[in-house]
């Protein structure tokens, strides 16, 4: 076995947790409105917990307004409760047929803790990647001592890893700053 056929098949864990950290940070609100901020919410539906995008079309018809059009009447309620009982500082207004979200001004205070939000989310992700590479490295290791991988290609293969993960910490960096980019503008 080849040591590059264990990075080769680390990759698509570490393109799994960019991914992750991507639709994590599409959740915080920069006060433009994005369906993603309450697409995931829990809601409490006849004694059933459903995503709300699985109960209704949700919408955003202007830069700083989300309009949530649930497929049954009945989980109109339901998804009102959800909204106000999130974390997400929302005020949920009924509408007819429709439910309004108006996005909040971003004050200073709350750039400030976003921006901290943002900072433990990217460590979170840095310390997904750093276990993937402590894994594959224990991999490598471990075919070494079986004669599988030389002992030269296991140095080749920790350089190759360190590589890879700083390309993936980079990702994680760019991505964050351009979040905290968004919240400051």
């Amino acid at each position: 076995m080849e040591y590059k056929e264990i990075i080769n098949k680390m990759k698509p864990e570490l393109d799994k947790a960019i991914a992750y950290f991507e639709r994590e940070l599409s959740k915080i609100h920069t006060g433009r409105a994005s369906s993603a901020i309450v697409e995931d919410l829990v809601v409490d539906c006849f004694g059933q917990k459903m995503p709300l995008k699985q109960l209704a079309m949700i919408s955003v018809p202007e830069p700083r307004q989300i309009v949530i059009q649930p497929w049954d009447k009945s989980y109109f309620e339901g998804i009102q409760n959800a909204i106000a009982q999130s974390q997400l500082g929302l005020s949920p207004v009924a509408d007819q047929n429709v439910i309004r979200i108006m996005m909040p001004d971003l004050t200073s205070d709350y750039r400030q803790s976003l921006a901290k939000v943002i900072a433990r989310t990217q460590e979170e992700a840095r310390q997904t990647i750093r276990r993937l590479r402590d894994q594959a490295w224990s991999e490598v290791q471990r075919k070494e001592r079986e004669g599988e991988i030389r002992e030269d290609d296991k140095f080749k293969a920790k350089d190759d890893l360190q590589e890879l993960i700083d390309d993936y910490g980079k990702k994680i960096e760019e991505i964050g700053d351009r979040k905290k980019k968004e919240i400051t503008d």
